[in-house]
């Protein structure tokens, strides 16, 4: 087999599989043991509605009979009684319509709900959203997936099982219409008689068959071209997300001009994406289109002959005209829900892709794939890193075997040139960053608490910012308006409910105030700064780390930075350094002998000549291992 062949047989596996995956998660809304039934009672519901529908359906069959037969016979009391008899069909088949649009939309929404929450429940769970931006595979833009793909891919099955039970049915019932008014077609060719038993039926299968191959043939592409499209639509949808975001910036810098040549490149694409699916729509509209007004025509055309030949009434003909086009819209209903089953394959493969790789994740956790950094517990100290390597996915080293012992109350600058993976080890120690080797040990990991350089700001009330991650209605409101007095931003206590976007109100230095205001509500037993007061001046950095060793005594601080004024406000300092295997952990200075050391030579100079600069900044007994 060609290369080609060989890549399109994988790429055909790879998308089964993909389907089958997204299945084995979907279907556990009807699984489900422990939860509500309300998936099989609406199922149910929606499989007599079809049922009673067919019914409606074969009684519109009849009433054209009469109805015709009514009108060929010029029998006014019989068209009078027909007129009637369709009246109450028409209303009673008004009422079914409207019964199974609702039953439908519900499942279809309960279904959207049911596998949202369970998807979210595994994407948010153990830092995954935040693990799925470290490693490689085919989970781009998880929002889109989730909020329009998952409808999607929700909403088109129930559709189409609404639509093939109803189109099985319609054409068994259908097709035995057909056999019985159409019977056999007799005719004369070179001399001899044929006769064709069935021939309407014959011809409505013959008919949907030819349709319905060449809808495939036409429309082969329609997958492929529609999952791309979907990509295409969601990268767009990101780049003016990210446009958005960073307004503030982009318009300090001028950068307008850039920023419309990426949005159009992104445009482009779509436009592209679009065209393409634009011929596949073409295509597949002149074959639907073709099939329609040839089926309009065809059985009557069919029926002609014995009509004329006075075996047919007008009443039958149009009962067989009508149980035709049922028959070949049940028949072909491949023709018409085509583009929409392309249009759902690729928002479930998307989905499916999401899935597969919190699959991956899941798997690592449970012990398959790189290693990871375990966590524990410890009574002995606030935070113990035994042993403890951070590598990429693919192993590479990033921080080497450190062994680091911090007590309780304790201050801990970790300093180092940019590159050196300070980042990834606070991101270690929090457990956001898996990858690596060791273990880290905290004293109660539910009360750490973390503070980012750029302080998180979610939607709503400044109240509700001030008080995350804790739900505001949890935190005393005198307890917030007094948090954020005493950080310096009194002049906002009385906006507290106000709801505006506060991430692109806030400066960076009140976001950084902020921040320092909801350490002082949560209170907790350790707390990692990383870069925190990156965005604030000198004076206000003082006053605020000031504060929070004022009010928080004995918590635990460990803290990232690289303005040497932080120094002062830290017990020791653990600093990292670059080597070609990944950066060790080369020094642990004691800043307060330090200090100690620095005061005494300012006032005794000679005496503190004589000490030896390496009993400074050296400290044997409490440096991390140096291999």
């Amino acid at each position: 087999m060609s290369g080609r062949g060989n890549a399109q047989c994988y790429d055909l596996g790879r998308r089964r599989y993909m389907v089958r995956r997204f299945w084995a998660t979907a279907l556990g809304y009807w699984r489900q043991c422990n939860g509500e039934r309300s998936a099989w009672v609406l199922t149910a519901g929606i499989l007599i509605l079809v049922l009673l529908n067919l019914g409606i359906s074969f009684e519109v069959n009849l009433w054209n009979r009469a109805m015709f037969d009514a009108l060929e016979q010029r029998n006014s009391a019989g068209v009078l009684s027909q007129a009637t008899i369709y009246l109450a069909l028409m209303m009673i088949s008004i009422g079914l319509g409207v019964l199974g649009v609702y039953a439908r939309m519900t499942i279809q929404r309960r279904w959207r709900a049911w596998l949202n929450c369970r998807l979210l429940d595994q994407w948010l769970i153990k830092n995954r959203y935040y693990q799925l931006n470290l490693v490689g595979g085919d989970h781009t833009n998880p929002e889109y997936r989730l909020a329009d793909d998952l409808r999607v891919a929700t909403e088109a099955p129930v559709d189409f099982a609404v639509g093939l039970a109803s189109a099985v049915l319609s054409a068994v019932t259908f097709i035995f219409v057909l056999w019985t008014i159409g019977g056999s077609l007799s005719f004369k060719l070179a001399g001899a008689t044929i006769t064709i038993p069935g021939f309407l039926v014959i011809a409505a299968v013959v008919y949907a068959l030819l349709a319905s191959g060449t809808m495939v043939l036409v429309g082969r592409r329609f997958i492929t071209v529609s999952e791309t499209k979907n990509q295409a639509e969601a990268e767009y949808r990101y780049v003016l997300t990210r446009l958005r975001e960073n307004a503030e910036s982009i318009a300090l810098m001028g950068g307008q001009d850039e920023e419309r040549r990426t949005v159009e490149e992104s445009f482009g694409t779509v436009l592209r994406r679009w065209r393409d699916i634009s011929l596949q729509a073409v295509r597949a509209t002149i074959v639907s289109q073709t099939s329609g007004y040839l089926a309009a025509v065809l059985p009557i055309l069919l029926c002609a002959p014995k009509f004329l030949d006075g075996s047919m009434t007008l009443g039958q003909v149009m009962q067989a005209g009508s149980a035709f086009a049922i028959v070949q819209v049940a028949l072909s209903w491949l023709v018409d829900n085509y583009p929409r089953f392309a249009e759902w394959s690729a928002s479930a493969r998307r989905v499916s892709s999401l899935m597969i790789s919190i699959d991956m994740l899941e798997s690592a956790e449970n012990g398959n794939g790189p290693p990871r950094i375990r966590h524990g517990e410890t009574n002995q100290a606030a935070l113990r890193l035994c042993n403890l390597s951070v590598t990429l996915e693919d192993g590479t080293p990033l921080v080497r075997e450190t062994e680091v012992t911090i007590t309780r109350g304790e201050r801990v600058l970790l300093v180092g040139p940019s590159g050196t993976g300070k980042s990834s080890l606070v991101r270690a120690i929090c457990g956001q960053w898996p990858w690596g080797h060791g273990e880290v040990q905290l004293q109660d990991r539910t009360k750490m608490f973390v503070v980012p350089q750029r302080p998180y700001i979610p939607v709503g009330t400044l109240l509700c910012a001030t008080a995350y991650p804790t739900p505001a209605d949890q935190v005393n409101r005198e307890e917030i308006a007094k948090a954020l007095k005493v950080v310096g931003l009194e002049y906002l206590v009385d906006r507290l409910d106000e709801h505006i976007p506060w991430e692109r109100t806030l400066s960076g230095g009140e976001k950084q105030r902020l921040a320092f205001a909801r350490l002082l509500i949560a209170r907790p037993s350790i707390v990692i700064m990383d870069e925190v007061t990156s965005a604030l001046d000198l004076a206000s950095q003082k006053d605020l780390m000031e504060l929070i060793h004022k009010r928080l005594r004995n918590t635990t601080i460990i803290g990232v930075g690289h303005r040497p004024e932080l120094e002062a406000f830290y017990d020791r300092k653990l600093e990292l350094q670059c080597h070609h295997d990944g950066a060790h952990l080369a020094r642990d200075v004691d800043l307060r002998r330090v200090a100690r050391m620095s005061w005494q030579r300012d006032r005794w100079p000679a005496r503190a000549a004589v000490i030896h600069p390496a009993s400074v900044s050296w400290r044997p007994e409490r440096a991390a291992v140096i291999r």
